[in-house]
Order: structure tokens, then C-alpha cells, then sequence
């Protein structure tokens, strides 16, 4: 059986005050071109398909349009999870009667996962998603008193699958979350503040295949069956050395899988360029990528005169330039990008400035607390 694991769409997502929703759609046309070429037996898609809880109408379009072809046109059936830039019941919208039609979208938690059954030769697939869930969700719904953070809440999930999944049946997961040991980037929404959002592989044993989202870097997670397929594109300048693409992952008769990256290719890149300004206008001509989005990294030290104007008449798509000359080698937080720092540690920086001392364990964990309500006020606001 033969699947494409994607993830983290972020549909509507505007970086640098730059809609990204052309760039997303022809991405998408890619990624439908690839699924008609490979014609898999399902798409799983794991989360974060929309870059916030209420999108834009034109990102609602284009994901319906896509679906649409997928579904309808290709008949292919896919499997939708929210993530936790997702509005779970906005995006379930209709999902009993989509599931009928071969899609499949799990929004809010629920204490009994219903897995999509699928068969091949070898017999059946069960497909278990798995949508985002903050574990006071999932200790409600369960009816468990004992989960307080994201790797009790996971593992009580599973177990409660692991109960009633029938013997001998292959068994794949899709989840989003944050698996210890993934590569973060400055993109990704933290799930908590604190590290209490962090879920341990082991949690996936027994599994044949986990089709993750969250974490923006394609990469395995403990195991070559616990993987992020990515992002759909670079959604930061942190991301400008990723290669984004999509699994393809084929499952054997005895819950094996081969996992294979097939690259994705942007409308434009989203890249540095470095040097003086001079220097990087004087080489754009010869560049076949001008078109790309661009961060320049000046080197001048000196006084520039409409800086960005010059740089758009060689680079007409660039969003930002960094001047690390300027930062000098002096301590404190001027040397620093305040939108890089976790909100945790900006304010534990703004509070020893201000104070002379450190914040302590408390102040740190009602820290954590209060940044974790306004989190959640945000994603369901």
C-alpha cells in the first residue's frame, strides 16, 4: 500500500506583510500532478492546514479546490488532521458527510478514534488520525485525570487505540506534535511554553508507519517510521537552506516501509543573498532567480540612502534586509531579532534588565501559564 505523507500547508500565510496564497497554489498544482502521476492508495495530510483558526476566504477556496481534485477528480481518499494553527471545528465543518465521499477530517478530539480502513492484497490498513489536542482537551474527553502535558496526553490516545485495534491489521498513525529530537525553525508556533509540549518517540512503538506535522524540516523522528514530511514551502528565511517535498511511503505485507523525499518545486525560492548592496545589485543581473524572495545580508558599515528601494530594482520580490555590521560585539539584546526569541525568554530578559535578578522556578512556571491561556485564547478567538 502506498501513501503521500504532507503536512504544515499553512494556507493564507503572509510573510512580511507578502500573501504567500499564489505561491501556496502552485505549489498545490505540483502536488496534485505528483498525485496523479503516482496514484497512491491515500494522502494523509497532518495538520496545520490553514496558518491561522479563521483563513482567509481565498485560502478556504483553494483548499477546496484542491480536495475537490484529489478527491473527486483523481478518487483518491485522503485523511485531514487540525494542527494547532488549525480551528478544529472550522475545519471539521461537514466531515460526516465529506467521509462518505472518501475525505476524511478530524478537527476536535474525541475519545474514541475511528480509524479509515483500508486493503490492499495483504489485507488491512487501519489509518488512526490524530488531531492536535492541548491535553486539557484530551484529559476531558478521555476522562483521565492524570494527563497534564502533551506526551501523557499522546500516550494515552494511543493506548486507548492499541486496546481496540484488531490483531494482525497494519496500523498508521497521523499526529501533530512535537517529538523530541526534530529540528525546530523560527516558523513553527511553539505548542507550549516551557517544554511541556515535547512527546517522546517511544510513545509511536508498535506503529507501522507515524505521519507527523509541526516541525517544518523534513526529517525522521527516533525511527524511519516516525517522520515529518515538511512544509509545503519556506515560511521563513531560518528555512532558507530546507529542501521541502512529500513522502512517499510504501507499506509492505508485513508492516514494513520505504520511506522516498520527492521534491517540491516553489513558484519562487526563499533565500539569502550576502554582501554589499553594491555588490549584490551589480550581481543580480546574472542571477536566474530574481524573482525569488529575498533577505540581503549587507556587510556595508556605513550609512546606505534608500537601501531597500536599490535592492528591489535588482531583487523586485525582496522583504527584508539585516545589517549584522551594525549590532557591534556588545552584550544585550540590541544585538539581537526580538521576532527570533521565544516569547519566555525575551520576557526573562526584559525582567532581569529591569529587576537585577533572575526570574526564579515560580515566576517562570506562572510565565508558562499565562503564555499558554493566551496561546489558546488566540487559536480559538
Amino acid at each position: 500500500m502506498r501513501f503521500l505523507h504532507t503536512a504544515d500547508w499553512h494556507l493564507g500565510r503572509v510573510y512580511h506583510g507578502v500573501s504567500l496564497l499564489e505561491d501556496q497554489a502552485h505549489v498545490l498544482r505540483e502536488f496534485v500532478r505528483i498525485a496523479a502521476e503516482l496514484r497512491p492508495d491515500a494522502i494523509l495530510i497532518a495538520g496545520d492546514i490553514y496558518d491561522r483558526s479563521v483563513p482567509p476566504a481565498d485560502a478556504v477556496r483553494l483548499l477546496d479546490e484542491v480536495l475537490t481534485e484529489l478527491v473527486s477528480g483523481l478518487g483518491i481518499a485522503v485523511v485531514v488532521i487540525a494542527g494547532n494553527h488549525d480551528g478544529p471545528d472550522r475545519l471539521a465543518f461537514g466531515s460526516s458527510l465529506l467521509t462518505r465521499a472518501g475525505l476524511t477530517v478530524c478537527g476536535p478530539v474525541s475519545a474514541q478514534v475511528q480509524p479509515l480502513m483500508l486493503r490492499d492484497a495483504d489485507g488491512e490498513v487501519a489509518v488512526y488520525p490524530l488531531p492536535y489536542a492541548e491535553p486539557a482537551l484530551v484529559r476531558t474527553a478521555l476522562g483521565d485525570d492524570t494527563i497534564h502535558d502533551h506526551h501523557a496526553a499522546l500516550a494515552a490516545q494511543l493506548g486507548a487505540i492499541r486496546a481496540s485495534h484488531p490483531e494482525g491489521v497494519r496500523a498508521v498513525v497521523v499526529a501533530h506534535a512535537f517529538v523530541l529530537g526534530g529540528s525546530e525553525s523560527e516558523s513553527e508556533r511553539p505548542l507550549t511554553v516551557g517544554g511541556t509540549g515535547a512527546v517522546d518517540a517511544s510513545v509511536f512503538d508498535g506503529f507501522d508507519y507515524v505521519a507527523l506535522g509541526h516541525l517544518h524540516r523534513p526529517q525522521r523522528a527516533g525511527s524511519d517510521l516516525v517522520q515529518y514530511s515538511g512544509s509545503l514551502l519556506k515560511y521563513s528565511f531560518a528555512e532558507a537552506g530546507h529542501l521541502k517535498s512529500v513522502n512517499l511511503v510504501e507499506l509492505d505485507g508485513a508492516g514494513q516501509c520505504r520511506v522516498e523525499q520527492i521534491a517540491l518545486k516553489p513558484r519562487r525560492d526563499l533565500r539569502i543573498v550576502e554582501g554589499t548592496l553594491e555588490d549584490i545589485v551589480a550581481a543580480a543581473a546574472d542571477d536566474p532567480g530574481r524573482a525569488d524572495y529575498v533577505l540581503a545580508r549587507l556587510s556595508d558599515s556605513g550609512a546606505l540612502l534608500d537601501a531597500m528601494g536599490k535592492l528591489r530594482s535588482a531583487y523586485p520580490n525582496a522583504l527584508a534586509i539585516e545589517r549584522p555590521a551594525l549590532h557591534g560585539e556588545g552584550e544585550g539584546r540590541a544585538a539581537e531579532d526580538h521576532r527570533r526569541v521565544r516569547i519566555d525568554t525575551l520576557f526573562a530578559g526584559f525582567y532581569t534588565e529591569m529587576t537585577g535578578q533572575t526570574l526564579d522556578e515560580a515566576g517562570s512556571a506562572v510565565l508558562a501559564r499565562i503564555v499558554d491561556e493566551l496561546e489558546h485564547e488566540g487559536r480559538h478567538a
